[in-house]
């Protein structure tokens, strides 16, 4: 009986110690760098809610999602769009949220269609070598509105939104259209 016990506490500390340490160090690596293009509404909209989704945005997603050798390109989309950052993350990632904290939200108008449109030209084609992903971020889903109308609907196509109770985000994989058709051929064609 105690051989039984001793060969059971044997494996369990076996696996304790060369398997255990493994398993909790595991990671989720991404094998393809990440672009990502942040739009901030530079309008009033935002005006009360900043200081909530600036912290949402250094949290979720400059501490959270960007790594080393990933880019980051910010635009303030007030009267005018206008890029205000743009650098490839590195060890540090204090100017990133310093620039974020520092955007003026005093414009009368959010022009997110100029800012969709510049990130979309700097985005280039989706080339399967980066991750490109554009985040819009805005107090107030109206904001959106001239975005979603028109010519702007289509670079909007394939976005997924995110709603705070103080804060609306929109994020959109640019040129994904290519990628989403393929997966569904390739799935019905396999039915």
């Amino acid at each position: 009986m105690k051989a039984i016990i001793r060969r059971k506490i044997f494996i369990v500390w076996t696996f304790l110690v060369f398997l255990m340490p493994g398993l909790l160090h595991a990671a989720d690596k991404r094998s393809l760098p990440l672009d990502l293009f942040l739009i901030v509404d530079g309008s009033s909209m935002l005006a009360n809610d900043k200081n909530d989704a600036i912290s949402w945005l250094s949290r979720e997603f400059i501490d959270r999602i960007l790594v080393e050798g990933d880019t980051l390109n910010i635009w303030s989309a007030g009267d005018k769009a206008r890029l205000v950052y743009t650098e490839t993350i590195g060890a540090k990632k204090d100017a990133a949220k310093d620039t974020l904290k520092t955007l003026s939200t005093s414009g009368k108008s959010s022009d997110f269609i100029g800012a969709l449109r510049e990130a979309a030209a700097k985005a280039g084609p989706q080339d399967g070598k980066r991750l490109k992903v554009t985040l819009l971020v805005t107090g107030s889903a109206e904001a959106f509105a001239p975005a979603l109308e028109g010519a702007g609907a289509s670079l909007l196509r394939w976005s997924r939104f995110e709603e705070s109770s103080r804060w609306q985000a929109l994020m959109v994989a640019p040129g994904i259209g290519d990628k989403v058709r393929r997966a569904a051929a390739a799935y019905m064609s396999g039915v």
